[in-house]
Order: C-alpha cells, then structure tokens, then sequence
C-alpha cells in the first residue's frame, strides 16, 4: 500500500503535466468545478464528492503494459509514504513522514522546494500507525497541511515559505495530526487523531488567509459529567 504510493505520485506525475495555459489561482469556484480540470487533481479526493476518478484516457487497457517510470524521488526517510499528491498548473504537492512538504516539477520531477515542520521526534510515540502523512491542500497561493505534532500550517506554494502556523490541539495529550486538510468557502478543516489512547476528536475550521481559529465541532460526545 505504501509503496504504491509513490508509485502512484510518479503516474500521476506523468499524466498531469502543465496545460501551457496561464496559471489560475485555485480558488472556490476552481475547486467546485475540479471535475472540469482531468488534466489537475485540485483536492484530496479529487472533487468536492472525494470519489478519486480521473476521467483522463491516456492510459489505457491496450498501452498500460509498456508503460515505464517518467521519474521518481527518493525521500530522506524509510517511513511510511501514505499521501495523495496535488497537481495544479504543473506542479505536484505532496507530503512524506514526519510532516514534510514537498513541490516538484510535475512533468520532470525537479524539486522546486521542501518545507520541514520540525516535529518533535517524541511525538512519534502518540502515532498509532507510523508517522506518516497523508497529503496536503492547495488554495489562493498557499499550501496547508496537517503536522503529527498537531499544528496547522500555511505555506507560500511558490517558495515553501511559512505564512502561518496554528497549534490545533493540547499538546500535552496523545492527539496527532496524519490526515491531509480540506478547503471550503475560504476556510481551511482539519481533524485530528488519537482515539486509541482516549482523546475526544473533533474537527476544526480556519481562515485560510490569516489562520484565525472559525469553528470547531466534537465528532465525540464528552465523557459522563463532563462539560459539553
């Protein structure tokens, strides 16, 4: 499974390649027609309805056995690879363990920039499954993700320069960040993880723009005679 992750990033990669068109910023309206764009994969599941179709036709029952490596990247890691990599205007987004955020040319696999997190290498004994990570989000000019230590963070897509950074949950309890974010309407979801070891989950919404706490909803009911 994890393997055919990256192997799937370098498919991807290939088929995804740049329009020549002049590049759009990823905005609501961009997301909500994504289906409309075969050739980008704007969202984590692909449209809003995260049903992970590609429509494109380049590869097919009658080419698929000559098919052969566009190219690949060897992260600094033998950690789990677990993401579903972006693609918007030619480049491909994608995260590795520990939390790392990575842009690559997508036609030629060039590295345009990584961003590393710094998560704290304790934090690694709050995953249940690895320190993996599972992908990123893409809107207005930023990249987010989600951090195992359990921050939000907005990063500038042409640079990988940090814009802005939320600590989303207590720190001091097991909870940890391994989903990849989603965007709706300018704001920017993310939930959590930690169950296993008794941590009340609930997922939280910021302003995509200035990382200003919007809303948070419990997704578990708190405890007997504890506040609600």
């Amino acid at each position: 499974m994890r393997r055919w992750g990256v192997i799937a990033a370098c498919l991807l990669a290939a088929a995804c390649g740049g329009t020549g068109k002049k590049a759009t910023p990823v905005d609501d309206a961009r997301l909500a027609a994504a289906a409309d764009e075969p050739g980008s994969w704007l969202t984590h599941g692909g449209t809003y309805e995260e049903q992970r179709y590609s429509r494109l036709d380049a590869i097919n029952d009658g080419n698929v056995g000559k098919l052969g490596l566009a190219w690949s990247h060897a992260f600094d890691t033998n950690r789990g690879q677990e993401a579903t990599p972006i693609v918007a205007d030619g480049v491909l987004y994608t995260t590795s363990a520990w939390s790392k955020v990575y842009a690559f040319d997508a036609k030629t696999g060039t590295l345009l920039w990584e961003h590393d997190p710094e998560v704290p290498g304790e934090t690694g004994f709050k995953a249940c499954c690895d320190v993996v990570n599972r992908g990123v989000a893409l809107y207005d000019g930023k990249v987010y993700s989600g951090t195992l230590d359990g921050r939000l963070i907005a990063l500038d897509a042409k640079t990988g320069a940090l814009v802005w950074s939320e600590v989303t949950v207590d720190q001091s309890k097991p909870y940890t960040i391994t989903g990849a974010p989603r965007i709706v309407k300018g704001r920017v979801l993310i939930g959590n993880g930690g169950a296993e070891y008794g941590v009340r989950g609930y997922v939280s919404a910021y302003d995509a723009k200035t990382g200003k706490p919007a809303w948070r909803f419990y997704t578990v009911p708190p405890g007997p005679g504890a506040p609600a």
